[in-house]
C-alpha cells in the first residue's frame, strides 16, 4: 500500500510542476490558494487511516516545495527538478544536487524529472559551424533557487528564441544580398558567414586560346570572385575566330566582354580592378537583360566542317569499287582470311569503269594502298595484279577494338599529321583548363565526358584513320604520340572504365585502340612500341610490333628517358596529365620531370638511414635510366635545391647508399 501510495503521490506532485509552468504569473496568494487546492485532492483520495496519516505528513512538504522548489541547471543549459526516493514517505523532499550530470528524461523509481526541451525533430536540429562563438544566454538564471512560476516563464523564453532564430532562417533566405545572419539560439549565438553568386541579369564572356597564361589569368579571377561566365576558345571553336577579329579588329585573346561592349584584355581587367571601378562597371553594365548582339555562348552539338576534298575523284573509285568487288572469305597459307578479294579482281573492275588500260588500273591500286583504303591481308607489299589478297580497311580485324572508328571509315583526304596533331593538343588543353584541378593530378571524368570540346575531340580523331606519320619530323612525332597516349587514357577511362586489377589492366592497355595511319595502336603500342623503340613492356614476353610490321617505320630510333614524365595512365601515382607542343617538347618534359621528383611519392632522401625512395615506376624502365649509381647522378638533375643537396651530400661521402622503390597506386586520379 505504500507504494501505491508514493506513486500516487509522485503523480500528484508532477501534475502540480506541470500546473505550475501554466499558472506561473500567478501572485503569492493565488499560489497559495493552488496548494490549498492540491490539499484537498489529495486528502480526498485516502480511505484508510493509513493512507490519511501519510497525507498529513506529506502536506508539509508539499508546501514547502511549492514556496521554494529548487531547479538544477548544469553547464550545459539543461534543467531538472527532481523528487526524492519515495520507498520512504515520510522523508522530505530532498534535491540531490550531487546528480546534475545526469541525464534522465522518464520517471523512474518514482523520480519526475523535467527533460531538455529541443526543437521538434522535423526541424533543423542546429549546429553551430567550426569557429562559432558561443555565449552564455542572458535568459537563463543565474541563480539555482528561483520560484516555481519562473519554470514556466523560463521555458516560455526559450520556446521564443527558439522560433524567432528559425523564422530568421526563412527570412534570410529571402534577402537577396546577404553577407553576415545572426541566429540566436538558446544558450548559443551562431554566426553563419555566407557567400552568394553575384545576382547580375547581363553576360560575362570571353575569348580565348588554350595554353594562355593571360587567358588563365581572366579564368581564375573570375572564378574567384564566383561570376558566372562563357568562355569562347577559338581553339576549339575555330568557327568563332573570324567573329573575335569583326569585333575587336585583331585575333589577340583574352577579350572580355561585358554584354556586347567589350572591356579589352588581362590588363584592362587589372586597371579595373586596382581603381575600384569593376564592381561598378559590373552593377551598371549587367544590370539589364543581355542583347541580341553581344557574343553568343557555344552551342553543344555543332561542328564546324573544315574538311578538305580535295580528292573527290578517288573517293568515287572508292566507292564503285565497294559496291562491286567480290569480298569474302578465302583460304590462303592453309589459313582462313575473312573480307578480303584478289588484285586482279580490283584491276578488271578499274578497267571496264574507267576505260583505262591495266598499268594505269595498277597505279590507281598502289594509291589505294599507299591512302590506308586497302591493305595486304598479311602486309607483304603496296598492291599487285594477280591472286594477292586485299581487303579495306573497315574489314581489318582489329577494327571492333578501335574506339576512333564509327560504323565506316573517314575517307576524306586526311588533313596533315603536324596540324592534326596540334589541333589535337590544344583542343584537349581545353578540356583539362575546364575539367582537371590547378596541378592537373585530378580529372573531371564526368564533366569531361559531357563537354562540348570533348565531343568535338572524338569527332577529330576520326581524322586520324588515314593520315600520314611519315611526314612528321622527330619532334612533330613525339609531341605527337605523348598527347595520343594521354588522350587515349582519358577516352579510355570514360568509354570502358579503369582497371581494378592486374587482368583489367591488360586489357585496359592493349585493347582499347586507335585506327592511325591505317594501323591500329593501344596505348602499350604507342608507349612501348611507338616512344620505347619496340622494346618489352614490364613483365610482357612479346615486343609490341612483330617482325616486318609497318608500325616499326614510325617508332623512335632512340628512347628518350623523359618520356616517361610526360604520360599520364590515369592513375594517382603517374605524372600530371600534360599536353605538348612540337616546338618546345624537349624543355617541356624536363619541366614535367622536374614536377614529377618534387612529389614524396616519387622521390625521398633519408639521410639516417642513407635510403633514397623512388617510385616503382622507374624501377619498371631501369633499362631507360641505367644502373642505379647512374640513375641516381642523372635524378639530381631534375631535382630542387634541396633534394638535390641531400642525395648530392648522400652520394659524396663514399658510404653505400640503398634505393628503395615504392609502391604504385593503381587508383584512378579523379
Amino acid at each position: 500500500m505504500e507504494k501505491m501510495d508514493s506513486i500516487n503521490l509522485s503523480k500528484t506532485i508532477k501534475a502540480k510542476v506541470e500546473e505550475a509552468m501554466i499558472f506561473d504569473e500567478k501572485n503569492d496568494n493565488e499560489k497559495g490558494n493552488f496548494i490549498e487546492n492540491e490539499k484537498s485532492k489529495v486528502e480526498g483520495e485516502g480511505d484508510s487511516n493509513k493512507k490519511g496519516n501519510c497525507i498529513e505528513n506529506r502536506k508539509s512538504e508539499v508546501e514547502a516545495e511549492a514556496e521554494e522548489t529548487d531547479i538544477i541547471s548544469d553547464e550545459k543549459g539543461n534543467c531538472f527538478l527532481e523528487n526524492g526516493k519515495s520507498n520512504n514517505v515520510s522523508n522530505s523532499i530532498n534535491i540531490e544536487k550531487n546528480n546534475l550530470n545526469s541525464d534522465i528524461h522518464a520517471e523512474k523509481n518514482g523520480n519526475v524529472l523535467l527533460g531538455i526541451i529541443k526543437p521538434h525533430t522535423l526541424l533543423p536540429q542546429p549546429e553551430p559551424p567550426a569557429g562559432a562563438s558561443f555565449l552564455r544566454s542572458k535568459s537563463m538564471p543565474e541563480s539555482n533557487n528561483f520560484d516555481m512560476p519562473d519554470i514556466g516563464k523560463f521555458f516560455r523564453e526559450k520556446s521564443n528564441s527558439l522560433s524567432s532564430a528559425i523564422k530568421s532562417l526563412f527570412e534570410e533566405e529571402e534577402k537577396t544580398v546577404q553577407h553576415v545572419t545572426e541566429i540566436n539560439l538558446s544558450g548559443t549565438k551562431v554566426i553563419v558567414v555566407e557567400k552568394k553568386k553575384k545576382q547580375l541579369f547581363g553576360r560575362v564572356s570571353f575569348f580565348s586560346r588554350s595554353n594562355c597564361r593571360d587567358c588563365t589569368a581572366v579564368r581564375s579571377f573570375l572564378r574567384k570572385e564566383n561570376l558566372n561566365y562563357v568562355e569562347i576558345n577559338i581553339d576549339v571553336y575555330p568557327e568563332r575566330e573570324n567573329e573575335l577579329i569583326s569585333r575587336t579588329g585583331g585575333s589577340d585573346v583574352p577579350v572580355i566582354f561585358l554584354n556586347e561592349k567589350v572591356i579589352g584584355g588581362l590588363v584592362a581587367l587589372n586597371s579595373l580592378r586596382n581603381s575600384g571601378l569593376l564592381e561598378r562597371k559590373l552593377e551598371e553594365m549587367l544590370a539589364g537583360k543581355c542583347p541580341d548582339d553581344a557574343p553568343a555562348p557555344p552551342v553543344y552539338g555543332f561542328d564546324y566542317d573544315d574538311a578538305n576534298r580535295n580528292d573527290e575523284e578517288l573517293i568515287e573509285i572508292v566507292k564503285i569499287l565497294r559496291q562491286k568487288l567480290p569480298i569474302q572469305d578465302r583460304i590462303m597459307r592453309m589459313k582462313i582470311v575473312k573480307n578480303c578479294f584478289a588484285g586482279g579482281e580490283l584491276v578488271e573492275i578499274l578497267i571496264h569503269h574507267l576505260d583505262c588500260g591495266r598499268k594505269k588500273a595498277v597505279e590507281i591500286g598502289k594509291n589505294l594502298s599507299r591512302r590506308h583504303f586497302i591493305h595486304h591481308v598479311f602486309g607483304e607489299n603496296e598492291f599487285e595484279d594477280g591472286k594477292h589478297f586485299y581487303r579495306f580497311l573497315e574489314h581489318e580485324p582489329f577494327i571492333p577494338k578501335c574506339y576512333n572508328f564509327r560504323g565506316s571509315t573517314n575517307d576524306n583526304e586526311p588533313k596533315d599529321a603536324a596540324v592534326l596533331g596540334q589541333r589535337l593538343g590544344k583542343i584537349m588543353s581545353a578540356v583539362l583548363e575546364s575539367y582537371a584541378s590547378d596541378d592537373r593530378h585530378h580529372l573531371d571524368y564526368v564533366g569531361i565526358s559531357n563537354s562540348e570540346e570533348f565531343r568535338r575531340y572524338t569527332n577529330l580523331v576520326q581524322d586520324l584513320h588515314r593520315v600520314n606519320i611519315l611526314t612528321l619530323s622527330a619532334d612533330e612525332k613525339l609531341a605527337f604520340f605523348l598527347n595520343l597516349y594521354n588522350a587515349m587514357a582519358i577516352h579510355a577511362v570514360i568509354r570502358v572504365g579503369h582497371p581494378g586489377g592486374m587482368i583489367d589492366r591488360r586489357a585496359f592497355f592493349s585493347e582499347f585502340q586507335y585506327i592511325v595511319g591505317g594501323y591500329s595502336y593501344s596505348l602499350s603500342g604507342i608507349k612501348d612500341g611507338i616512344l620505347g623503340s619496340n622494346r618489352r613492356a614490364p613483365f610482357a614476353l612479346m615486343k609490341p610490333f612483330p617482325s616486318g610490321d609497318r608500325r616499326l617505320e614510325i617508332a623512335l630510333q632512340k628512347v628518350n628517358p623523359l618520356i616517361h614524365f610526360g604520360l599520364c595512365n590515369a592513375t594517382r601515382s603517374s605524372p600530371a596529365v600534360r599536353f605538348f607542343t612540337p616546338k618546345s617538347v624537349e624543355s617541356e618534359l624536363r619541366h614535367a620531370a622536374r614536377e614529377y621528383f618534387q612529389r614524396d611519392d616519387a622521390m625521398q632522401v633519408d639521410l639516417a638511414k642513407r635510403t633514397v625512395y623512388l617510385s616503382r615506376m622507374i624501377k619498371w624502365y631501369s633499362g631507360d635510366f641505367g644502373q642505379e649509381k647512374e640513375l641516381l647522378k642523372w635524378i639530381t638533375g631534375y631535382l630542387d635545391a634541396t633534394k638535390a643537396g641531400l642525395l648530392t651530400h648522400l652520394m659524396g661521402d663514399g658510404g653505400p647508399v640503398n634505393v628503395v622503390y615504392s609502391s604504385f597506386d593503381w587508383s584512378l586520379n579523379a
